[in-house]
């Protein structure tokens, strides 16, 4: 009999665990230890991660399967099990998830508030009342066969996958914006910078496409290092070792994982080196942190490229998407590059937590699991979101001032190093030098002191031959 009390109007049951007994109000679904873990951890005051909950349900359906294909569960609990899972998967009972997602004990917590909720919620569709746990137990019954340390390092590893397959279609996303731009931008010709300044000529499509090239790159470093989320220490249970976990339950637990969630999913060789090591989630971070990086100095590019309008480079025009100024009118910023920036900033510090988080591990277990899905899941979250808005409110409306970017190459000294082959580097160091003392554009200087001919000059000074490989100008004038 379920002990039960009013108080202010509201009714409570009463469970017990092995602190004590603690009054839980009648209509939820979670229990006595996710209430505890509640009022101990109000740290980011946040809720779990839904993909989180969702990949916590698969594995305790693909484990209440297992369990009843080898007799250690009786079918009629199995199915309300798996009935309960399967609405929690749907988007129901996700408000019961109440355990905030930083939590000490390398996430018991949250592995309880899953057990809990799901037993109280397979108890009722048997027909019983919520707490009455002789009728499915959450420790017994809903955690058979598993611990904390296999069951939450599985769902960090489905749910990193989750995250990473939507991070990757926006990141295919903008790798496409980048090289429509290429195409696009092929035939403006534009100044390039090293060292912020003047280099040689380029022509703008080229930057686009090499910003294609990089996050192509950072795809496939992504896809590498998310190869090794596929392999986990499911069946290992505490700390490896597999205790409590029958012979038959340990082959099989993986393989209907796998069923459940449609991935491809393997058992670690050494379910031990899994239960103990976070390395793999390091190396995710790390390509997300590469990534990160590489989108926020191509941002860089475009705040610079873009900047002025009038008193900057004002080589392209980003979409104006708001006001830039509560006092200066008319003034409109670069917000998008900008957010982009900031998430990148976070993403590198998320990277460092979970560096350290992986490091301070001890002996069987990482006790720090939860804060370091709480900044990967972060991290590949915003990394999708910033580029679903780099992509749609501006990489594809940036349009070129193919004038201006003109006009900055045909008054820059940097062409003189096409001259250099032919005069030799001195001398065109000081007409270099000569051009930015007097302002005179290093062309009149050529011809006004009659070093080559007005046709000699114009074959050298080819600004599109400029921005690819070819002969040199010694070789264009012995032709």
């Amino acid at each position: 009999m379920i002990e039960k009390k009013i108080v202010k109007g509201k009714e409570f049951r009463t469970e017990q665990d092995s602190i004590g007994k603690k009054e839980i109000p009648e209509d939820v679904y979670y229990g006595v230890q996710s209430l505890r873990a509640a009022e101990n951890f109000r740290i980011t005051g946040l809720s779990m991660h839904p993909e989180v909950i969702n990949s916590l349900a698969q594995i305790k359906k693909a484990a209440a399967v297992t369990n009843c294909e080898i007799g250690m569960l009786e079918k009629k609990k199995a199915e309300a099990i798996v009935k309960a899972c399967d609405e929690i998967i749907s988007g129901k009972f996700h408000s019961e998830f109440i355990v905030d997602p930083i939590q000490g004990g390398a996430g018991t917590s949250i592995n309880m508030n899953a057990n809990e909720v799901i037993a109280n919620r397979a108890i009722e569709i048997l027909g019983g009342e919520k707490g009455d746990y002789s009728v499915i137990h959450p420790n017994d019954d809903v955690n058979c066969g598993q611990s904390t340390n296999d069951v939450i390092p599985t769902a960090g590893k489905i749910t990193s996958l989750k995250l990473l397959k939507n991070a990757e279609k926006e990141l295919y996303r903008l790798d496409e914006a980048f090289r429509k731009k290429g195409k696009e931008f092929d035939t403006v010709i534009k100044m390039g910078r090293t060292q912020m300044q003047d280099a040689v000529p380029i022509r703008l499509g080229q930057e686009f496409m090499a910003y294609s090239a990089a996050v192509q790159r950072d795809i496939n470093r992504m896809e590498k290092a998310q190869e090794e989320m596929h392999t986990l220490n499911m069946g290992g249970t505490a700390i490896g070792t597999g205790i409590n976990a029958d012979e038959e339950y340990l082959r099989r637990i993986v393989p209907n994982l796998a069923k459940v969630t449609g991935m491809h999913l393997v058992q670690a060789y050494d379910l031990i080196d899994a239960t103990q090591n976070l390395d793999p989630f390091v190396a995710v971070s790390g390509a997300v942190k590469a990534c990160a990086v590489t989108l926020s100095k191509i941002a860089n590019d475009l705040r610079l490229m873009s900047s002025g309008p009038k008193c900057g480079f004002g080589e392209i025009n980003l979409p104006a998407k708001q006001n830039g100024s509560s006092i200066m009118p008319g003034k409109v910023n670069p917000v998008i590059p900008e957010v982009v920036n900031q998430v990148a900033f976070n993403i590198i510090g998320n990277d460092v937590t979970i560096t350290m988080a992986a490091e301070a591990g001890q002996l069987e277990l990482n006790a720090f699991e939860p804060i370091t899905f709480y900044c990967l899941f972060q991290s590949i979250d915003t990394l999708a979101y910033a580029v679903e808005t780099f992509v749609d409110n501006c990489v594809t409306g940036i349009t070129a001032n193919e004038d201006r970017c003109r006009e900055l190459v045909e008054n820059s000294v940097g062409i003189v190093t096409a001259l250099s082959p032919h005069l030799g580097y001195s001398r065109s160091a000081q007409l270099a030098k000569e051009a930015l003392r007097t302002g005179t554009p290093v062309r009149r200087l050529v011809l006004e002191q009659k070093i080559l001919t007005e046709d000699e000059l114009n074959q050298i000074l080819d600004i599109k031959k400029m921005t690819e490989p070819g002969i040199s100008g010694r070789e264009l004038l012995n032709k």
